[in-house]
């Protein structure tokens, strides 16, 4: 069944509650005067409430009314903060470099406002020694202290221990920052061309090295495997 309503000669009722263009109540009148107003000026009839008795009707321009709601429907899911879990997976020995690159990673993802798994990953007799990975999930916390916190604590779950990190900041902040930050740099642009063609040549190579080595995961789906340190 179309959810659209009915509207001008597709209504099939004797008569209707009417509302004007601004909102007024007009009364209960004849669906054939209702109509005749409607065409007076230059508008549709369209039934809002069909269950009411009489129904209720108002005049209005219904391809604009189509128009603003689509675009705030739109403009709604733009908005939406959908809670993802961001993926990163380190081993217990890691070498300093790679330390810094996940570190870098996971600060990423927590100003960015999702939540972030850091998995610690055992292999043969590193099992015998799991105080190295929860010193390792505990530095790393420590590390990113100012941005999220510990929201699950580590624990052992087979061969890995898992820690989950929350951020401060909520998600709609954050994307809220980003367009802040992304209008600032198209005004940026404009008024700096030449200046702006180098940037964003910088922010495609910076955007490809941070490719590597995350995963991200809708809450209801499993996690994909990322690369592993």
């Amino acid at each position: 069944m179309s959810a659209e309503p009915r509207i001008n000669d597709r209504i099939r009722v004797p008569e209707v509650r009417l509302v004007g263009p601004s909102g007024e109540q007009v009364g209960i009148v004849p669906l054939a005067k209702a109509l005749e107003l409607a065409q007076e000026y230059d508008l549709d009839l369209v039934e809002v409430a069909a269950t009411a008795r009489p129904p209720v009707c108002k005049l209005m321009d219904y391809g604009k009314f189509k128009y603003e709601s689509a675009m705030k429907a739109r403009e709604a899911r733009k908005n939406q903060a959908h809670t993802v879990i961001k993926e990163m997976k380190l081993r217990p020995k890691i070498d300093p470099h790679d330390y810094d690159t996940k570190k870098g990673h996971v600060v990423r993802f927590l100003k960015q406002g999702d939540k972030v798994k850091i998995t610690i990953m055992f292999r043969g007799r590193e099992q015998s020694r799991p105080e190295l990975g929860y010193r390792l999930l505990q530095r790393l916390a420590e590390d990113v202290a100012d941005l999220g916190f510990v929201e699950s604590n580590p624990k052992q779950d087979g061969r890995n221990m898992i820690m989950v990190l929350g951020p401060h900041k909520k998600k709609t902040e954050a994307m809220a920052e980003a367009r802040q930050a992304q209008e600032a740099r198209k005004a940026d642009a404009k008024a700096n061309p030449g200046k702006s063609q180098n940037a964003a040549e910088s922010d495609y190579v910076e955007d490809d090295a941070d490719v590597e080595g995350e995963a991200e995961v809708e809450v209801e789906a499993p996690a994909e495997a990322p690369a592993e340190a």
